[in-house]
């Protein structure tokens, strides 16, 4: 049986970054496109990567890209580029952030066309992790298969982020549209 989340956090203790990921943002819906787009900047940044430290460097992350503000982010010019290159808080990566702003220039016009990128998702649940894939690969940057897996299940899309018997899956639950439970 493979380990999950859920082991990983209780095998490490109360005392880590994961642990208040785990028990307040892992698997919960997420409504805010805002938000969305940040767990996804910083699935995108994660890759090469440990996710305890894209986790120490969250709040780094947010003050760098504007909190995730979409309108923001989808107008940076190149001398934005280069201040967050020289950001020591954030990842420097040039493809990743490049791929950031592509990714929220792509978000813009599916929020045009479909009122927000929280309805593009849910406009295509469900959808195998394979078809998720292809979609994303379709209309973002640097979204390969685990980026888009951990995307969406640490935002609800798609089961497996709590073992059942883990009290946060419970919580998690509750608070899903039953038409996102499958």
């Amino acid at each position: 049986m493979a380990t999950t989340y859920c082991d990983f956090i209780q095998a490490k203790g109360k005392d880590t970054v994961h642990k208040e990921y785990h028990d307040l943002e892992y698997g919960f819906p997420i409504s805010d496109d805002n938000l969305l787009f940040a767990r996804l900047v910083l699935e995108i940044n994660q890759a090469g990567l440990s996710w305890e430290t894209i986790l120490k460097k969250k709040d780094n992350f947010f003050k760098a890209f504007d909190d995730f503000n979409i309108d923001k982010v989808s107008r940076y010019n190149d001398k934005k580029k280069e201040n967050l290159m020289q950001d020591a808080g954030i990842i420097r990566n040039r493809l990743k952030i490049e791929a950031t702003i592509h990714n929220a220039k792509c978000i813009k016009a599916i929020q045009k066309e479909f009122g927000s990128f929280k309805d593009w998702l849910d406009g295509h649940h469900p959808k195998t992790k394979e078809e998720w894939v292809k979609l994303f690969k379709q209309n973002f940057k640097f979204t390969g298969g685990e980026i888009v897996n951990e995307f969406l299940m640490s935002t609800g899309y798609l089961t497996g982020a709590h073992a059942e018997n883990c009290p946060v899956y419970k919580k998690v639950m509750r608070l899903k549209p039953m038409w996102l439970r499958k």
